[in-house]
């Protein structure tokens, strides 16, 4: 271990965003645009700002989503490197895969790229070089910690435990895995080549036993965008001044001075034309909402046609060129409805 500074992050990308179908059947989960820029952009700024200039994306699912959205192999100031699986390996083994293919010998950072979030990752750097781990994870907490991993700690900030997914009445404490880690070479060496493995039910485990696992518990934003609820969430959140004040309405978008936009956001060539009513909606770019429509805790996708007069309500998603009928009403739908 030494003290240079932490330049390397490998994030992984490979996901088929399954949750946030019918928008990622066309786009990989980590390309949608959070209020404008990418959710790839959205991360590499904030790591950009605590020093890292390299990132290797581990890719899989629709790789040439992201290869063709930056040709000059840079997004945010941070210089590009592709590692695409041949098969999906889990999170351990594409971390692996990707660290080795960039020759990445040194710390560095490891994080899933559809949490965003505001940590210190500069404080966290420091505290796994003064615990002296092979691994640091940021810890976050939350209500309800049964879909993530568990992870008490002792009072140095050793993990004791890492339980993964536990039943909510029986988990031992609401911090969960955040998704960030600081991880020395030596952990590419505990992840078997050529097979899928998981870092957090196999790789971490390992290392709680070997006591060589600390973890950095802060309570600070953190958004898993990866849902329609939490997506729209923190699109928003870039508008309302929580987290910025970026455009509500992008520059090349129309949108008719009779329509309402409270609380949402119009992509790069949209059209919203009269007396629509936008209420918490994402217009992603090209999409078009016809008179009289209404759009309130939705989405609709790139060049997707909301027909004259439809409503849409309750997190009903429209995926990319989908056209909705005129005077339609849809509620908590997904449509095309086979990408539930």
């Amino acid at each position: 271990m030494t003290d240079r500074p932490v330049t390397t992050a490998v994030l992984l990308v490979g996901g088929f965003g399954t949750r946030l179908r019918p928008l990622t059947l066309a786009t990989p989960k980590q390309m949608l645009p959070v209020a404008g820029p990418s959710m790839l952009e959205r991360v590499l700024a904030h790591l950009a700002d605590h020093g890292v200039t390299r990132a290797v994306l581990a890719l899989g699912y629709k790789a040439d989503g992201f290869t063709e959205a930056y040709p000059d192999g840079t997004c945010a100031g941070v210089e590009l490197v592709y590692a695409v699986e041949p098969e999906p390996l889990d999170t351990a083994g594409a971390i692996r895969f990707a660290a080795l293919e960039a020759g990445v010998d040194e710390t560095f950072l490891a994080l899933n790229a559809d949490v965003l979030n505001d940590l210190d990752v500069t404080e966290m750097i420091e505290f796994h070089r003064s615990s002296g781990a092979e691994g640091t994870i940021h810890l976050t907490p939350v209500d309800d910690p049964s879909r993530y991993g568990v992870v008490p700690i002792d009072a140095d900030g050793r993990v004791e435990a890492f339980i993964e997914k536990p039943p909510r009445d029986e988990a031992p404490t609401n911090w969960i895995n955040g998704g960030t880690y600081v991880l020395e070479p030596s952990v590419l060496d505990r992840i078997e080549p050529g097979r899928k493995v998981s870092i957090e039910r196999e790789v971490f485990p390992a290392m709680v036993a070997d006591r060589t696992l600390f973890a950095l518990q802060r309570d600070g934003r953190w958004v898993d965008a990866g849902t329609p609820a939490t997506y729209l969430e923190v699109s928003l959140a870039y508008l309302d001044g929580s987290i910025g004040t970026d455009p509500a309405v992008a520059d090349d978008a129309e949108v008719d001075p009779s329509a309402s936009v409270v609380d949402s956001w119009v992509g790069a060539g949209a059209r919203v034309e009269a007396h629509v009513t936008l209420d918490r909606a994402l217009i992603l770019p090209g999409a078009r909402v016809g008179s009289g429509a209404t759009v309130r805790n939705s989405i609709v996708g790139p060049r997707a046609h909301i027909g004259v007069g439809a409503q849409l309500d309750s997190l009903t998603v429209v995926g990319d060129d989908v056209v909705i009928d005129a005077e339609a009403v849809l509620s908590e739908a997904r449509v095309p409805a086979e990408a539930e």
